[in-house]
C-alpha cells in the first residue's frame, strides 16, 4: 500500500511540474505559481500519508477490538441455579459419587466414578497422559457440568452453590500459569486483594519469587508483559506459587506446578508446598513422582478409571502400573523389547 502510494506521489508530481511549465510557457501563471502549487501538492501529500498510516493503525486495533469482544461477549455455558448457596467450608471432604461425564456426547470418559477425598488428606494422582487427570481437576472447579451424578465439598453439592463461593475455597497451580500484563505486584495481590504489603513479601520468599523480582528494573512495579511474556515459564510459576500462598485457600490442587523449574529450585518450592499443604486438602498431580513422596495416597489414573490406590510404598511393593512408572523414570528410557514394562 505504501509503495503505491509513494508511486502515485512521484507520478502527480511529475503531471504537475508538466502542466505548470506548460503554462509558463504560454505566459499564464509566473513562477511564484510553481512555488505554490508544489507546495499545495505536498501539503495534501503529507496529510494523505498520514491518514493512510492511521488507517493501518485503525485496522490492527480493530481486529484486537474484535477478538476482545469476542471473548467478553461469549456465551456462557455454565450458570448458577436460580437462589443458589454459598458453598460453605467445614472440613473440606471431597466427594465424587457414580460421575458420568464425556466430552463427545454419548461417549463417556469418565463412567460411574466413584471417589472420596477425606479431611485434609494429601493425594498425589499420576498417569499417562490422557488418563483423566486433568478432567479430574476441572470438574471439581465445575468448568463443566456433570452428565450423571454429583460431586460433594463437605456434603453440598457444587452444582447448586455459586461458582464464585466454589473457586474462592480452592487455590490452583496450573501447568502453565498465566499471568496479566501488570506489575508483579498486581499479579500476587491477585490472590488476595486486601493483603498488606508484608503479607505480600512473605508469600513471594516462600515461593522463591522475591529473588528475581527484587533483580528486576522496577522491583515489584516490573510489568511482566502479555501473559507473563516478559520472564522465564520458571519465573511465572514462581508468581503463581506466591499468589496461592497469599490466598490461602482451603482445598489445594497443584496441576504439575514444579514442571518447569530447574532441581534446585524445585527443591526450595517442594519445602513451601509443604508448608502450604499443611493442615489443608491436597490434590497433587505429577509426572515427577519424586513430588509424591509425601502423599497420603497415590491415585494411578488409566482411560478415566483408578487402576491404583495407596500409599508410594504400598504401590511400590504391588509391582504393577505404578511401580512401572516409577522404574521408568528411576532407570531411564523404558526397553520396548522388555514385554514387563507395557501398560494392561
Amino acid at each position: 500500500m505504501f509503495t503505491s502510494f509513494s508511486f502515485f506521489y512521484c507520478l502527480i508530481q511529475f503531471i504537475t511540474i508538466l502542466l505548470l511549465i506548460n503554462e509558463r510557457q504560454n505566459e499564464r501563471i509566473t513562477i511564484g505559481d510553481f512555488a505554490l502549487v508544489l507546495g499545495l501538492n505536498g501539503t495534501i501529500i503529507h496529510l494523505l500519508w498520514w491518514n493512510i498510516k492511521r488507517l493501518s493503525d485503525f485496522s490492527k486495533l480493530l481486529g484486537e477490538t474484535q477478538q476482545a469482544l469476542k471473548a467478553i461477549f461469549a456465551p456462557v455455558e455454565i450458570y448458577d441455579i436460580n437462589n443458589a448457596k454459598t458453598l460453605e467450608y467445614k472440613k473440606g471432604i471431597i466427594e465424587f459419587n457414580n460421575v458420568t461425564f464425556g466430552y463427545v456426547k454419548n461417549n463417556p470418559f469418565f463412567k460411574n466414578f466413584s471417589l472420596k477425598i477425606k479431611s485434609k488428606e494429601k493425594i498425589g494422582i499420576v498417569g499417562y497422559s490422557g488418563g483423566g487427570k486433568s478432567t479430574f481437576v476441572k470438574l471439581l472447579l465445575r468448568l463443566y457440568d456433570l452428565q450423571k451424578g454429583e460431586i460433594l465439598i463437605d456434603g453440598q453439592n457444587i452444582s447448586k452453590v455459586t461458582q464464585e463461593s466454589l473457586r474462592q475455597l480452592i487455590g490452583i497451580i496450573p501447568q502453565d500459569p498465566t499471568l496479566f500484563h501488570r506489575t508483579f505486584r498486581e499479579n500476587i495481590l491477585y490472590g488476595n486483594t486486601k493483603a498488606s504489603n508484608k503479607e505480600l513479601l512473605e508469600a513471594s520468599k516462600k515461593a522463591h519469587a522475591h529473588e528475581f523480582i527484587i533483580n528486576t528494573p522496577n522491583k515489584y512495579e516490573t510489568k511482566v508483559g502479555e501473559r507473563g511474556i516478559k520472564i522465564s515459564g520458571g519465573q511465572r510459576q514462581r508468581v503463581s506459587i506466591a499468589r496461592v500462598i497469599l490466598k490461602d485457600a482451603p482445598i489445594l490442587v497443584f496441576d504439575e506446578a514444579t514442571s518447569q523449574l530447574d532441581s534446585i529450585t524445585e527443591k526450595y518450592i517442594q519445602n513451601s508446598m509443604d508448608f502450604l499443604m499443611k493442615d489443608k486438602t491436597t490434590i497433587v498431580i505429577a509426572h515427577r513422582l519424586s513430588t509424591l513422596l509425601k502423599m497420603d495416597r497415590i491415585l494411578v489414573f488409566d482411560k478415566g478409571k483408578i487402576v491404583e490406590d495407596g500409599s508410594h510404598k504400598e504401590l511400590l511393593n504391588k509391582k504393577n502400573h505404578f511401580y512401572k512408572l516409577w522404574q521408568t523414570q528411576i532407570n531411564g528410557y523404558i526397553n520396548n523389547k522388555n514385554e514387563d514394562f507395557k501398560l494392561n
